[in-house]
């Protein structure tokens, strides 16, 4: 049996739907550094800064089950493990880079000065 969505409970509800497949602590933020290009675990929990690692994990899981990230898995030794982001995830590229410019002009209004991001993502031509 499939496992339902919150937003599976409201048929037709689009922003509900949206908002439940990015919602959470760290996932706008997870797949905000994954536009940069596929990234090894603890490469991302480090962009995240002060994070548990159970969440990232638990997030990461969610995101990969709604088709929004991809995880590739190496048999090497160590065993290595890669994210990246998948076409359906980067679809939500404009929105992403549209919520960090509306952060960076309320932090600037309220005289807050934001972490400068050199490595900040951009839109594919």
């Amino acid at each position: 049996m499939p496992k339902l969505h919150d937003y599976d409970q409201v048929p037709g509800c689009t922003m509900y739907a949206t908002l439940n497949l990015i919602s959470g602590k760290w996932k706008g933020m997870i797949l905000y550094h994954l536009m940069k290009g596929t990234m090894r675990f603890n490469a991302l929990k480090r962009e995240l800064g002060d994070c548990s690692q159970r969440l990232p994990i638990k997030q990461l899981r969610e995101l990969e089950a709604d088709g929004l990230v991809e995880r590739t898995v190496y048999a090497v030794v160590p065993p290595r493990v890669d994210y990246s982001i998948t076409e359906e995830g980067r679809s939500l590229e404009p929105i992403l880079l549209d919520l960090r410019g509306w952060g960076e002009g309320w932090l600037r209004r309220r005289g807050l000065t934001a972490r400068d991001d050199q490595t900040a993502p951009t839109l594919r031509p």
